[in-house]
């Protein structure tokens, strides 16, 4: 039972980090009804930033609390603008093409920013900087609660409130709404579509570099291919919970995290990866809306 209960939590804290990045995908699509691909690199340029960040500032072996503060602004704010440049340039010429063309876009953006990393900062890992000294904060037996488990779930929950309070009570946050459910009505009501999409590439692209800095610091290792992997299985966790819902990327992403922990304890870690890919053809087969999805009929 104990084993249950620790495993729970390193769950719990690898689900907030894919929900984290889940919104992303589940904020673009609700608003274009597009996949952002490139969503994925947007995350590993976060870390990047941060990397180089605590490297100019001196500040990569001085963990705490303040470490963490600059660090996570410095990923907000170079994820924000990346994403900001990736949906002027590359996404809203082609708002009107079809959906393929977009789809394709999003793979080469992808792939630009997978590849010009490895040429600006080199192909071969580098140790991210120590953000908290990850020792254990509280012991129940053999449970043990560490200081990074604690930051990871705390500074998750605090970005999903604030997301929520963005959403449901501000003025751009009543304008996404709005063109989520219909762009050219909101149009007409004099919604500034362009506006709002481009805060909602800003708003899902700080959250990535959240989630980088959270992944740096839980597995201190970054290279310009790590969005491939943790980008999938967070698109699996949007999908599961409802691409376009919120909530269900909330919830897509944390029982994402929980029950790859469970596989690895109980089963075989060769089977961590390949879960992602089984969890999306199970939900494909039996509900495609997701778990917290509305089914639709589309109009042709």
């Amino acid at each position: 039972m104990q084993d249950f209960l620790q495993h729970m939590i390193n769950g719990l804290s690898l689900g907030s980090i894919y929900a984290l990045i889940a919104l992303g995908y589940t904020m673009v699509y609700g608003i274009l009804q597009m996949i952002n691909f490139a969503h994925s690199d947007v995350y590993m340029i976060g870390a990047f930033a941060a990397f180089y960040t605590a490297r100019i500032l001196g500040i990569e072996n001085s963990p705490g609390f303040s470490t963490l503060i600059i660090l996570l602004i410095s990923s907000m704010v170079a994820c924000s603008l990346l994403g900001l440049a990736i949906e002027r340039f590359a996404y809203r010429p082609l708002r009107k093409a079809p959906k393929l063309n977009i789809l394709i876009t999003a793979i080469g953006v992808s792939l630009l920013l997978e590849y010009s990393s490895q040429i600006l900062f080199g192909a071969d890992p580098k140790v991210f900087p120590e953000i908290m000294q990850d020792s254990v904060l509280a012991e129940f037996g053999l449970v043990q609660l560490k200081i990074s488990d604690i930051t990871v779930l705390g500074v998750s929950v605090v970005a999903m409130l604030a997301l929520n309070y963005i959403i449901q009570k501000t003025k751009i946050g009543k304008a996404m709404r709005a063109v989520s459910v219909n762009a050219r009505v909101a149009s007409m009501l004099g919604v500034n579509v362009n506006t709002v999409i481009s805060m909602t590439f800003v708003v899902g692209s700080s959250l990535a570099g959240i989630g980088s800095v959270l992944v740096g610091m839980k597995y201190p290792k970054i290279d310009p291919l790590m969005g491939m992997m943790i980008g999938l299985k967070a698109f699996v966790a949007a999908v599961l919970g409802g691409i376009g819902n919120i909530m269900g990327a909330v919830l897509g992403g944390l029982l994402m995290g929980l029950s790859e922990e469970y596989v690895v304890a109980y089963f075989s870690s060769t089977y961590r990866d390949a879960l992602a890919f089984g969890i999306l053809i199970l939900v494909l087969i039996f509900r495609p809306s997701g778990l917290l999805g509305k089914s639709s009929v589309e109009k042709v």
